[in-house]
C-alpha cells in the first residue's frame, strides 16, 4: 500500500538500554505486551550483549523465550558479534541486527575496533545468517555526525551502505544515534540512497535530542522511505554516545503520519497506554511532545488522528 508507513518500536531494546532504572525481564515483557495490544508490528525486543557493559539488556534470552505469541508481530534483536549472533539463534530470534559506526572514533569508543574490521566482522554474521535462515537488518550508527569527529562524510555512509548490502544485509538502518541531523541533511543523505539502492531497502532512525526528530522523519518520508524506528514514549539514548538524548518518541511520529493520511496500523489512544507505563516503569518516559496535548483531547472526548 502506497501509504503504509511500518514502525519499529525500539523502546524495549535502545529504549532501555541506557535508563537510570533497569527493568526486570517481567516488566520488559510487560511493556513488550502493552505495544502488542496497541497494534505494533515490529517491536526491538532486546540486544544480545554483554550484561556487564550493558546490564539494562540482562535477561534478554529469557524475554525471547516469553514473548507474546503471534503471527502478527516482528521480533527482531541486537546481536553485533558472532558469538551474540549465536546466543540469539539459540534463543529463538529471526531477525537481527549488526551495526558498524560510521567514524573511527565513535566506532572504537563503542566495539574498540576500526571500520574496517567492524564491516568484516559484520560481513561473516551476515553471511552466517543468510545460511541458517535469519534475517539481517544493517546499521550504520552516527550517520549524519559524531561526538567526537563532527559532521559524518556521507561518501563514507554510502561505501558502507554499498558493502552492508554486498554482504547480504536485508535492510540498511540510517542511524541519526546523537540526533544531531536536520531535515535538509536528512533528504540529502536519504535521496542518495534511495536513488542508489531503492527506499524498500532503506531505514531511518532518529533521536529526538534537538528536537527535530519527527522533522527529520518527515524530510526522510519524503524521499519515500515507509520504515522508521522510534522509542515509546521517547524513551532512549546511547551509553557510548556523550549528550545522545531519547529517540524521536513513537506517540508523536504516529500522530504525525496519521494525521497526513499515512496508516501504521498501531491505535494511538492504545500507545498512548503503552507510553504511559513506560512512564510509571521507568520514571522518565514523558509519552513524547505532544502528550498533554493527546490526553486533552480525550478528556475533551475528541477522537485522535
Amino acid at each position: 500500500m502506497d501509504n503504509a508507513v511500518y514502525i519499529n518500536d525500539v523502546g524495549p531494546r535502545d529504549g532501555l538500554q541506557n535508563q537510570a532504572t533497569i527493568l526486570s525481564p517481567q516488566q520488559r515483557l510487560q511493556l513488550i505486551q502493552a505495544l502488542v495490544d496497541a497494534g505494533v508490528t515490529a517491536i526491538e525486543a532486546g540486544s544480545f550483549v554483554s550484561e556487564k557493559a550493558v546490564p539494562a539488556m540482562a535477561g534478554t534470552r529469557e524475554i525471547f523465550s516469553h514473548l507474546p505469541a503471534t503471527d502478527r508481530v516482528r521480533y527482531s534483536a541486537l546481536a553485533p558479534t558472532m558469538k551474540y549472533y549465536e546466543q540469539a539463534r539459540d534463543a529463538g530470534a529471526k531477525v537481527l541486527e549488526v551495526f558498524v559506526c560510521a567514524t573511527e572514533t565513535m566506532n572504537q569508543k563503542n566495539v574498540r575496533s576500526s571500520i574496517a574490521d567492524s564491516m568484516a566482522a559484520a560481513g561473516e554474521v551476515i553471511e552466517r545468517a543468510n545460511d541458517e535462515g535469519i534475517e539481517m537488518i544493517a546499521c550504520i550508527a552516527v550517520a549524519w555526525e559524531c561526538p567526537f569527529e563532527g559532521k559524518t562524510d556521507p561518501a563514507q555512509v554510502a561505501a558502507m551502505a554499498r558493502q552492508f548490502l554486498d554482504q547480504g544485509a536485508s535492510r540498511l538502518l540510517i542511524a541519526d544515534t546523537i540526533g544531531a541531523a536536520n531535515p535538509m541533511a536528512v533528504a540529502e543523505l536519504m535521496s542518495g540512497l534511495v536513488a542508489e539502492h531503492g527506499a524498500d531497502r532503506l531505514a531511518c532512525h532518529f533521536h529526538d535530542t534537538r528536537a527535530m526528530g519527527v522533522a527529520n522523519a518527515f524530510a526522510a518520508l519524503q524521499t519515500g522511505i515507509r520504515h522508521f524506528d522510534a522509542a515509546v514514549g521517547g524513551l532512549g539514548g546511547c551509553p557510548f554516545a556523550p549528550g545522545a538524548t531519547g529517540n524521536v518518541a513513537t506517540e508523536d511520529l504516529v500522530m504525525m503520519l496519521h494525521q497526513m493520511g499515512f496508516d501504521t496500523g498501531i491505535d494511538l489512544e492504545k500507545l498512548m497506554l503503552a507510553g504511559q507505563l513506560a512512564g510509571e516503569l521507568t520514571g522518565t518516559a514523558t509519552g513524547g511532545r505532544a502528550d498533554r496535548w493527546r490526553r486533552l483531547q480525550l478528556e475533551k472526548g475528541r477522537a485522535l488522528a
